[in-house]
């Protein structure tokens, strides 16, 4: 799986787990709600300050935003 999806899958995992709306995430890191739709869906390429904006809204570190995911795929 491509690490946009598997980075989006998270985000997903982790709106859901604290029962925030697109709409909620979107304000709180102030963005459109079709941006935070499109990172969940990993349409999104998402540049760093997105990646910190994510960690804030969600009290959490920015590694932990990476927690679960495989960063290499071995062929």
């Amino acid at each position: 799986m491509d690490i946009r999806k598997r980075f989006g899958k998270r985000v997903k995992e982790l709106r859901q787990a604290r029962g925030l709306s697109h709409e909620t995430l979107a304000r709180l890191v102030e963005v459109d709600t079709s941006c935070i739709s499109g990172i969940e869906k990993g349409e999104w390429d998402i540049s760093i300050e997105m990646i910190q904006k994510l960690s804030i809204a969600f009290q959490i570190n920015i590694s932990d935003l990476f927690e679960g995911l495989e960063l290499f795929e071995v062929p």
